[in-house]
């Protein structure tokens, strides 16, 4: 594959090492940039690998909740430019199609594209999409959803349009659960807790430790150590519960919960266009292309 200078200054975008590194890296793995981190990381030339998955696509996060607050709906809808996710219209659209989720049982975007948009109507929400692209000039669609329900409460929160969270939480009250939802936010926890955490994500993670811990040249009896403390700290970093607290960093979600006898039973946390890559056009390239006859 070839190793592209775009496909270079992604690489030190995201982990921070020098040009010459990041080419060597990409060399080593045939362009591939997600074992090129792993690599790198490894080695301690990545200074601090970005989360993968750039933001990139536009769009809204909505919620919508029904009035005993026992279901809750939310869905992310995009577009291509911030200007259009600001358009009164994708706007309706998107807050029509966050309150079909909620009144529904369907299970995917597939059904919800097949329902009517609205109550008693006949146009149907990929319908109702077709019909805005054509009119704003510009694609979009419906990405994802989830609905919630619970004996609990559900606990939401919306930053800006950009960030959505959902928390099922037994116990505790209304200003807890909106706390909870907020540092999610902010926070952006993989799970609860540790018993939760994916056993792949900790031993790709444990290893990229190991090979570190390694390059010190420290003694095996060290280096366990080392390993020991480090995962301790990962798995405090990325669990709900073993974060620090962001209204309060002198105590942990877990002893807030603990507190306030309240249980976390899941959360949701959507952020618009997480893992999706927007195009970069080149217009230069484009017209050259074309000069060419590619």
């Amino acid at each position: 594959m070839a190793i592209t200078a775009a496909l270079v200054k992604e690489l030190r975008e995201r982990t921070g090492a020098g040009m010459m590194e990041c080419k060597k890296a990409l060399v080593e793995t045939d362009g591939d940039i997600e074992l090129a981190i792993e690599n790198m990381r490894k080695s301690g030339q990545a200074k601090a690998a970005k989360k993968a998955g750039r933001i990139a696509a536009e769009g809204v996060i909505v919620i919508q909740a029904s009035d005993d607050g026992k279901k809750v709906a939310m869905a992310e809808v995009n577009c291509e430019t911030d200007f259009v996710a600001k358009d009164e219209n994708f706007l309706s659209f998107a807050n029509a199609v966050a309150e079909r989720v909620l009144n529904s049982d369907v299970a995917d975007v597939e059904e919800l594209n097949a329902l009517p948009l609205h109550e008693g109507e006949d146009t149907t929400v990929e319908e109702a999409r077709q019909a805005l692209v054509s009119k704003i000039g510009e694609n979009m669609n419906v990405r994802r959803f989830i609905r919630l329900e619970s004996d609990g409460q559900i606990a939401s929160y919306r930053h800006g349009v950009r960030i959505g969270v959902l928390v099922d939480l037994s116990g505790g009250d209304e200003e807890l659960g909106k706390d909870l939802a907020m540092h999610v936010a902010a926070s952006n926890p993989v799970c609860v807790e540790e018993k939760d955490v994916p056993q792949d994500l900790l031993a790709k993670e444990k290893e990229i430790i190991e090979a570190q811990a390694k390059e010190s040249g420290k003694p095996d009896n060290i280096i366990e150590k080392m390993v020991e403390g480090r995962i301790r700290k990962y798995l405090a970093e990325i669990t709900l519960t073993g974060q620090a607290f962001v209204k309060d960093p002198d105590t942990t979600v877990g002893k807030l919960l603990d507190s306030t006898d309240a249980t976390v039973n899941r959360f949701v946390r959507f952020e618009v266009g997480e893992g999706i890559e927007k195009k970069q056009e080149n217009f230069a390239e484009e017209v050259m292309a074309q000069v060419r006859g590619e």
